[in-house]
């Protein structure tokens, strides 16, 4: 049976998520990836029990984690709880999302109805067999879904005890806003956005959705904060037979190219003078910024978690620092 690490919370930062009372750790761990289908579950399992050694107290799933299985990360993640998590229920946050394509038919596909958002609410609590999770998510904007009836399907969610906060994924600072003022009429516990956010990847900043949720109390969970492992020293000297990029995943495919990678290498040399992993500080850029909540990593063994907790011994930057990150990466 699994007894976690009992000084599990000493070197672990904490944060408010906006203004809520919800704090979340610094560094979460994401289940999208190698804790689904075809993984090997005494890994996944052994993740998950470091990730907890470590202070990691939030696990953020999806009900479509797992494909082409869908569904299969958080059914692991379940056996996982059965085996001895379970028992620490009150001292995790876990989150789950639904908007993508999840089973066959219209009321499954790519939305953000009434009908999609509860039964998807339903099939992952039962997943995963829980009463409730934390923090449910529209996981990605639906143009096609009067917004109204998103935000007042999230809002049940939470009123029947399926949920005790929400959030969005994947929207931008215009739809985080509309959606907002819906929430602030119905006085639902809105608290997060997750969005994608890098380095090599600013649109947040550009957009000003980060400048928006600081102001308005909404905090941020980042997801692909390594941009899917270029922004680590996996391939700064060139690419490994068994990456994910060697294997044609075609989002790495679309986003490598030599002018990136050069922008890598010379961010390298500014973590080595830090005495951090590119990764390491890719993770500290992040929370350096202040509307930044969490930080999700995702993982393919325990030492990448280890390794990327360590991030934490280093978050402040010097002015020069960020100059010279900026100049390199608006490059």
């Amino acid at each position: 049976m699994y007894t976690p690490n009992e000084s599990r919370y000493e070197k672990m930062i904490y944060r408010h998520c906006g203004k809520s009372g919800l704090k979340l750790p610094a560094i979460s761990l994401g289940l999208w990836q190698n804790f689904g289908f075809g993984s090997v579950f005494e890994n996944a399992e052994n993740m998950c029990h470091k990730a907890f050694d470590l202070g990691i107290t939030h696990f953020d799933l999806a009900n479509n984690y797992g494909h082409p299985f869908n569904g299969s990360a958080e059914e692991n993640f379940k056996k996982i709880l059965d085996r001895g998590l379970r028992q620490y229920r009150d001292e995790l946050c876990i989150s789950t999302k639904a908007g993508y394509e999840m089973w066959d038919g219209p009321y499954g596909d790519r939305n953000g109805s009434r009908k999609y958002l509860i039964a998807s609410v339903n099939q992952s609590l039962k997943r995963m067999g829980l009463d409730y999770v934390d923090i449910f998510y529209h996981h990605v904007f639906d143009p096609n879904t009067p917004l109204e009836e998103t935000a007042l399907a999230l809002d049940q969610i939470v009123r029947e005890g399926k949920a005790l906060y929400v959030g969005v994924s994947n929207y931008n600072r215009e739809q985080t806003e509309r959606i907002s003022a819906i929430f602030k009429e119905l006085r639902t516990p809105f608290i997060v956005n997750q969005p994608s956010y890098s380095m090599l990847n600013r649109w947040v900043e550009d957009d000003g959705l980060d400048t928006w949720v600081k102001q308005n109390g909404i905090g941020i969970s980042v997801f692909s904060p390594l941009y899917q492992g270029l922004l680590t020293d996996r391939y700064l000297s060139g690419i490994p037979a068994d990456s994910r990029l060697a294997k044609g995943n075609t989002s790495l495919v679309n986003n490598f190219n030599e002018h990136q990678l050069e922008k890598a290498k010379k961010l390298n040399e500014i973590a080595r003078n830090r005495n951090q992993k590119l990764s390491q500080m890719a993770i500290a850029w992040l929370l350096n910024n202040k509307a930044v909540t969490t930080v999700l990593i995702g993982a393919s063994k325990v030492s990448q978690i280890e390794e990327n907790v360590k991030a934490l011994e280093n978050l402040s930057f010097s002015e020069d620092e960020i100059k010279s990150i900026d100049a390199i990466i608006r490059s």
